[in-house]
């Protein structure tokens, strides 16, 4: 597979199509309208809210919020889609197709917010090394309270 990164939305098609062929599925629909829902929306996605903006994008499209989960399971094994586990709030997706980037995520609301920082690259490469460590990937979160909730807070509080 070329670089995820630079591939067109025809690209992934085909990477789908293969996909689903290897596993002894159908291209459907239903499959496609989950895909180009992700690819043209880049924020974060719970089953729940996808399911919700395909049914709003594709009323007429019959769908169930199972073909959902089974797409998002296969597609994020595949590694066209990545997945930030959120405890008992679930798991929130994403396209696996930007930079790399780490993650910001309120406890209270489960807001996200991605950003990019070269001194923690540098870092974590350097305890990786440090420790006997080839780097060959890594997945930063963390884990606060955003400025909204913090307001609220200060208003209940």
């Amino acid at each position: 597979m070329k670089n995820f990164e630079t591939m067109s939305y025809d690209e992934l098609l085909k990477e789908f199509k293969k996909i689903l062929k290897a596993n002894s599925l159908k291209f459907t629909k239903q499959r496609e309208a989950i895909l180009s829902t992700l690819y043209n929306n880049p924020q974060h996605f719970t089953s729940e809210n996808l399911y919700l903006l395909v049914k709003e994008k594709y009323p007429d499209l019959n769908i169930g919020i199972a073909t959902v989960y089974r797409t998002l399971s296969l597609l994020e094994e595949n590694g066209l889609v990545s997945s930030i586990s959120l405890g008992t709030q679930g798991k929130k997706f994403e396209m696996a197709n930007k930079p790399h980037h780490d993650h910001l995520i309120c406890t209270m609301c489960g807001k996200i917010v991605e950003f990019e920082n070269e001194q923690i690259e540098k870092l974590q490469q350097q305890i990786a090394e440090e420790n006997g460590f080839v780097l060959t990937d890594h997945l930063m979160q963390l884990y606060g309270i955003c400025s909204e909730c913090q307001k609220k807070m200060a208003k209940s509080g």
